[in-house]
């Protein structure tokens, strides 16, 4: 009789369907999809004298592009809306990378930067070490101090967005209010 229910119970996990372990990449890329079709006002959270420009500028985010891959966020800096951060889902976690425009509607030179997950970090919090792409391009821009940026995105269901730029002696982050939506934000 033991023998027969040692069958039963083989044969019944034979049947039952293995649940992926769920990444938490994949829960921040999710809460990050939660946002599309948004605008959110954002603050200068972190800064140096440098960024004496954002501190007093209108930042805004606009997540207008989401699929089950990418999710495509308009970062506007008063008047300035040449920049966007795209986060795509890899086979190994995400990258992110910051595509910058002219005025003119061409890609900056110093455009394309950014970096894959090397950690699995949280499903709160993902960081973005400068990729080889970026790190070449950095150099030829003669910009080598930022070949050892960090990027990272945090989010807060419900609360907030915020973006940072890290590295030795150096921290920036602008924090965005998700939880109070811009209303007839332009596009």
């Amino acid at each position: 009789m033991k023998m027969f229910w040692i069958l039963v119970a083989l044969s019944a996990s034979a049947y039952a369907t293995p649940q992926p372990s769920a990444q938490p990449a994949d829960k921040f890329f999710a809460d990050m999809s939660m946002l599309c079709g948004k605008s959110f006002n954002g603050k200068l959270a972190a800064g140096d004298d440098s960024d004496a420009s954002f501190a007093s500028a209108k930042m805004q985010a606009h997540v207008r592009t989401c699929t089950d891959r990418e999710i495509q966020i308009s970062f506007d800096v008063g008047e300035d809306r040449s920049r966007t951060w795209i986060i795509t889902r890899t086979d190994n976690g995400l990258r992110l990378k910051h595509r910058h425009m002219l005025k003119d509607g061409t890609e900056d030179p110093v455009s394309q930067y950014g970096g894959d997950t090397a950690q699995a970090g949280t499903a709160t919090r993902q960081e973005f070490p400068a990729d080889a792409y970026s790190k070449a391009m950095f150099t030829k821009e003669g910009r080598t101090v930022s070949n050892t940026n960090i990027w990272a995105f945090e989010i807060d269901a419900g609360r907030s967005l915020t973006y940072e730029l890290a590295r030795p002696n150096r921290l920036f982050r602008v924090a965005f209010d998700v939880g109070n939506p811009i209303t007839g934000a332009s596009e």
